[in-house]
């Protein structure tokens, strides 16, 4: 009789869903929407996981900061084991390692190929600087370029001393401060409390997925100046990467090079779709922006990019020695 109920038992065991598929979980997030090429990152990660590990990962995603952690606070908040992985703005995280600033470097980088390029040199310097943290590169995520919303068109360097203008890191509050304007490095997430409150009137973005229709009812004007095509840092912590069997490790390396692939694909033709999407909600895009509007802005470049070299130390020469913009 004893057996019978041990041969029943091994059968409900055997036919319980979670007995019969043991699953771990990862919180992974991200203060950009889900359309966002961020958020779009996060997903496909998510999908790529499911698929290689017969979801024995499971990756659960969450966007628009809904755990209340912003890009700055992306690598402690990981860290701290409060989520496993997430993607951070990599210009937010330059007060933890100065390596994080050079995508987002003004009118560096003007070009998709020149984008990806720059992505490959830094990777083992993005990579270091998070494994120092504890924590592994899982992939980087590009951006479209950058470019300036505003109430009105922006037509003279005169105008840039009217807005009140949303950076999104400390060099680009340089840059834009330098030109006239009043600048505030903030996460994407706080923006829009502070265009319906009015503290600020202009936004440095490029304005992607849903971050535009965020942008659009406030800011009807556009300007294409291409300050800089960055990237996010996609990451997770290295213990519970470590505490992965070996087959689900492998499963997260390859669900990361496909995810990358995927999204560098998708920025080709993503600036095409966000212009239309614009046009079609009312927005006025100025594609070719006067040119002593964009030398204003230019002006501050040269010298923010030798304050970054500084910064960075042999990093510097390194990444941008093997760098010449408009290579094959």
């Amino acid at each position: 009789m004893r057996l019978l109920h041990m041969l029943a038992g091994a059968l409900l065991l055997l036919h319980h869903p979670i007995a019969a598929r043991a699953q771990t979980v990862w919180d992974m997030t991200t203060e950009y929407p889900q359309s966002a090429m961020s958020g779009l990152g996060v997903t496909t990660f998510a999908q790529h996981v499911a698929a290689l590990t017969a979801d024995k990962l499971v990756i659960r995603p969450s966007f628009d900061a809904a755990k209340g952690i912003r890009s700055a606070d992306m690598l402690t908040a990981i860290a701290q084991g409060r989520i496993q992985a997430g993607d951070a703005f990599a210009g937010s995280l330059e007060a933890e390692d100065a390596i994080f600033a050079l995508p987002s470097l003004p009118f560096l980088v003007t070009s998709t190929a020149d984008a990806r390029r720059l992505a490959d040199l830094a990777r083992p310097y993005l990579a270091a600087a998070l494994q120092s943290r504890g924590e592994r590169l899982l992939y980087l995520t590009p951006w479209p370029p950058s470019g300036i919303w505003s109430k009105a068109p922006l037509k003279t360097p005169a105008d840039l001393s009217g807005l009140s203008i949303r950076t999104y890191d400390r060099i680009s509050s340089e840059i834009f401060a330098r030109a006239g304007a009043k600048a505030t490095s903030i996460g994407f997430a706080e923006t829009l409390p502070r265009l319906v409150d009015g503290s600020i009137n202009a936004v440095l973005s490029s304005g992607d997925g849903d971050s535009g229709r965020k942008l659009w009812a406030f800011l009807p004007y556009f300007s294409e100046i291409t300050y800089s095509l960055p990237i996010s840092v996609a990451s997770a912590n290295q213990a519970a990467y470590d505490g992965l069997p070996p087959d689900l490790r492998e499963a997260v390396d390859t669900a990361s090079r496909r995810t990358e692939t995927d999204l560098w694909l998708a920025l080709s033709t993503r600036l095409q779709e966000n212009h239309r999407r614009m046009r079609e909600s009312g927005v006025t895009i100025d594609p070719d922006p006067a040119p002593a509007l964009v030398a204003a802005l230019q002006s501050g470049a040269a010298a923010a990019r030798q304050a970054w070299c500084e910064r960075s130390g042999p990093a510097c020469q390194k990444i941008l020695g093997a760098f010449a913009p408009g290579k094959p």
